[in-house]
């Protein structure tokens, strides 16, 4: 499906150094931020105290939320839990107060605000159970990074994975960059919408990989640089769609998604808006300068005729 078609090859690989070059300051700059700033976990990585309460009609999260900032329990997640009268509340951990003594000044300011409040559990959560967290995220990371080299490798060759790993790690380091710099809380959620984007970018790439892939059998006298844009040309239609279409709904989930959502449909926002650069302007050229040829898909195609041949006789 196409809502347009471009008649004429736009020339990307023109300008492929200056789109590297923009893409490796902006890259530099995450890693700054990350190394200088560092990320702002929220308790799932740090520990903190995890209050469930419960309210005898529908709990009024919102509310909830403004009474505790106003109290001055800074980055508080709170959320229903089981059903709409039910709330969980996740407090990051404070120095020297103990969650006893933090659950009921909480109580203490919820029941101002709200007589029919009743406290059902309190535990606290250990930074070791953080530190697993971490291990575990930092380790799908680096198994999804591995798979999709393999899979690359496997449907193309190992200079289109290699290709494909380095623009999706630049896009996961930016965004993990604007979260450090800005501070904002990195959370679960968060991890998964990294996690979301590795696997969304290389499905971008792997729609212009074979997109080269045919024009390397298609176009035998052009240069790569003139298989490569044409790809990324003939692709164009597809990725407005598909990225506009996927874009309208994680802006949907950050306007309307409420604090639950606005990190997760952010992050995805990000990694969107990279991945499309990415994969076109990062993923594409490193392929140029790898020097990819048509002389495997040339020797693919020999063979299966070779054989084809030798079936008749």
């Amino acid at each position: 499906m196409e809502f347009f078609k471009i008649r004429r090859t736009i020339p990307f690989m023109r300008h492929a150094l200056t789109f590297n070059i923009i893409s490796l300051i902006t890259f530099l700059l995450a890693v700054f931020f990350l190394a200088t700033k560092g990320l702002h976990f929220s308790i799932e990585f740090t520990g903190g105290t995890v209050m469930e309460i419960s309210y005898k009609d529908t709990a009024n999260v919102d509310r909830i939320r403004t009474a505790l900032d106003k109290a001055g329990y800074k980055d508080t997640a709170v959320q229903n839990f089981g059903s709409s009268r039910d709330v969980l509340i996740r407090m990051p951990l404070v120095q020297g107060q103990s969650s006893t003594d933090l659950s009921q000044k909480v109580m203490a300011t919820l029941q101002a605000d709200s007589k029919d409040v009743e406290l059902r559990r309190v535990e606290f959560v250990g930074p070791q159970v953080g530190k697993e967290l971490a291990e575990n995220g930092a380790l799908a990371l680096l198994v999804v990074c591995i798979g999709i080299v393999l899979y690359l490798a496997m449907r193309f060759e190992w200079k289109f994975g290699l290709a494909a790993i380095i623009a999706n790690l630049h896009d996961v380091i930016i965004i993990l960059g604007f979260f450090a710099l800005f501070q904002w809380e990195f959370s679960l959620p968060v991890l998964a919408a990294v996690l979301a984007v590795l696997g969304y970018s290389v499905n971008e790439s792997v729609v212009v990989f074979d997109r080269v892939r045919e024009n390397f059998r298609k176009m035998r006298k052009a240069s790569i640089s003139d298989v490569i844009d044409a790809a990324i040309t003939g692709t164009i239609s597809r990725t407005i769609i598909t990225h506009g279409s996927t874009q309208i709904m994680v802006t949907t989930m950050l306007i309307f998604g409420g604090p639950a959502l606005h990190y997760f449909a952010l992050a995805l926002t990000i990694g969107i808006c990279f991945g499309i650069y990415s994969s076109v302007l990062v993923a594409s050229p490193l392929l140029m300068w790898l020097k990819v040829d048509r002389s495997q898909f040339a020797t693919a195609k020999k063979s299966r005729r070779e054989e084809n041949e030798g079936a008749v006789v």
